[in-house]
């Protein structure tokens, strides 16, 4: 119980987050600034050379992680150990944003309890709630009553090979007791939202071949139903019967014709005449589900429909690896009950589970499988990935004020 801080420690605790509020504000602007796009890996660095200087001069020993071989930007990985024993709490966030150099949308605005730019809410203010968390509690002479470490990722928008880029992150996971992710916080009406399960994701690429030829032809035994029709076919059964609670089937991208190509970025091309029969067709998409169960069963489910070929035609269906589901646990709601706890002693109210359909994937989802987490801690604001994203400044001391008290009553 959160009673047993005690009344003189929780009052310390949240009188320091209110005393940080306006350095926090400052050191917002300064990470917004600075464009750190995934792609970017020169601004991505900055943010982590800021990053590691904060968590160095709280007591952390710290250390980056090269992730130039992919062509991504370093991770920053901090610990420190507390006096109490028992592993540590792990708390992530990710220093990149989707607004490259070449993005119009560059700069910080302040316009009253609202700041405007890349990245405020998304999540350079979910890392400031972290630090003024931390500062918080060194503050208040409680940073070492805790274990704690941290490991942000240069590349949480645009991952490179994920096993790779996320294998230091998943053993960090694996040694903690508890796992707290900072990404942005959720406000709903009258009231705030966190997420004990994110839905995953995994890419999908479908193919479809038939036999070239006069379009009068079609549907003939000689030239069959060409490959246009074919792919409509699958696309048309996955869309009448895949869907189920907490999943989600898009296609992103259809050709069909001939000479169908689409590199990874998307660009694509195709050929194609009104009196030709269709050689080719090629789709591209992503389901996203709440559990490798579903995801798993969601998979046979499409290979069974692809296999179905209308005559003179074939398909193939190929997945690639995404993020994976962060399905609900007791353990997950759990960590949600004790964030109340603090939230109520703090005077904020009730936080609400976010219903998964409403957050995507995230980094946390790789370590969900091993340890207890808690997502959507972070700033809370709109718009983001977009144009005029906003944090409201108003809610990085409420949230940080949460996530202090929650990491301290995990220290116990």
């Amino acid at each position: 119980m959160l009673a047993q801080l005690g009344s003189a420690v929780i009052s310390a605790l949240l009188a320091a987050v209110d005393g940080e509020s306006a350095s926090a504000t400052e050191l917002l602007e300064k990470l917004v600034s600075r464009n750190s796009g995934t792609f970017h890996t020169a601004g991505v660095q900055s943010i982590a050379n800021t990053m590691e200087a904060e968590l160095k001069a709280l007591g952390f020993t710290t250390r980056q992680i090269d992730n130039s071989a992919i062509q991504r930007g370093a991770h920053v990985y901090a610990e420190r150990r507390g006096k109490a024993p028992g592993k540590p709490v792990l708390l992530i966030g990710h220093m990149d944003t989707v607004f490259e150099p070449s993005h119009p949308f560059q700069n910080w605005e302040r316009k009253g309890r609202t700041a405007v730019g890349p990245g405020t809410s998304d999540m350079k203010g979910g890392l400031v709630v972290m630090l003024t968390a931390l500062k918080a509690m060194a503050k208040a002479g409680e940073l070492d009553n805790v274990s704690l470490t941290v490991f942000l990722t240069g590349d949480e928008e645009a991952p490179g090979e994920l096993r790779q880029a996320r294998q230091g992150l998943i053993e960090a996971g694996k040694q903690a007791r508890a796992a707290l992710c900072f990404e942005t916080g959720i406000r709903g009406v009258g009231q705030d939202f966190a997420s004990t399960a994110r839905r995953g994701f995994v890419g999908w690429e479908l193919r479809s071949s038939g036999t070239a030829a006069h379009s009068g032809q079609i549907f003939t035994e000689r030239a069959g139903y060409g490959a246009v029709f074919e792919i409509s076919r699958i696309l048309n059964e996955f869309q009448s019967t895949l869907r189920e609670p907490n999943m989600t089937f898009n296609v992103g991208l259809l050709l069909g014709g001939a000479n169908a190509k689409a590199d990874r970025s998307g660009t694509s091309s195709v050929t194609g005449k009104d009196n030709i029969v269709p050689s080719e067709a090629l789709a591209r998409g992503e389901v996203r589900a709440l559990s490798p169960e579903q995801v798993a069963r969601i998979k046979d489910r499409m290979h069974a429909i692809v296999a179905k070929n209308l005559p003179g035609t074939k398909s193939t269906l190929t997945f690639e690896e995404g993020y994976p589901p962060m399905a609900p646990t007791p353990g997950n709601k759990r960590l949600l009950q004790l964030l109340n706890e603090g939230s109520r002693a703090a005077g904020l109210g009730e936080i609400g589970e976010l219903d998964p359909m409403q957050r995507g994937a995230g980094d946390i989802s790789f370590i969900a499988p091993y340890v207890d987490s808690l997502s959507g801690l972070g700033a809370i604001g709109t718009g983001a990935h977009a144009a005029g994203e906003s944090v409201d400044l108003e809610s990085i001391p409420r949230q940080a004020k949460r996530a202090a008290l929650l990491i301290r009553r995990l220290g116990l």
